[in-house]
């Protein structure tokens, strides 16, 4: 089987960054991924909004440089996962990032990292099983 994903997005609200009981960092994104295809005789487009789940040190990393508008490009593979609230069965697809990419800087693609100094171009973690 072959679980891959490969999506250039801007961030739709800053990273929510959170600790597991055992204190493993885990960041909580929201990209906006938008594509064209055409209908007919004309051009169409559309925005899907994915999330995605950042592990460990690069989890600390995306919250301490990136913030809403900012593009980025995440590689991972999708996990579903389900639950009960309420008495009612919920699921969810997301992305389990691999690697991700800081695309643009500063006006550049959105607004860039809330802390001062250069953010890391990339950064790529291997996230707990």
């Amino acid at each position: 089987m072959f679980n891959k994903v490969i999506m250039v997005g801007n961030l739709t609200q800053d990273p929510e960054l959170r600790y597991t009981a055992s204190g493993t960092a885990v960041a909580n994104l929201r990209i906006a991924v938008g594509s064209k295809y055409r209908s007919g005789d004309e051009y169409k487009e559309e925005t899907l909004f994915i999330d995605v789940v950042v592990w460990g040190k690069q989890g600390e990393s995306c919250s301490q440089y990136l913030s809403k508008g900012r593009q980025v490009l995440v590689e991972g593979r999708l996990q579903e996962r389900q639950w009960e609230s309420d008495g009612q069965k919920r699921r969810k697809t997301e992305i389990v990032a691999n690697t991700v990419r800081f695309l643009g800087r500063k006006g550049e693609g959105g607004e860039g990292g809330g802390q001062s100094g250069p953010a890391p171009d990339e950064v790529s973690d291997i996230e707990p099983f």
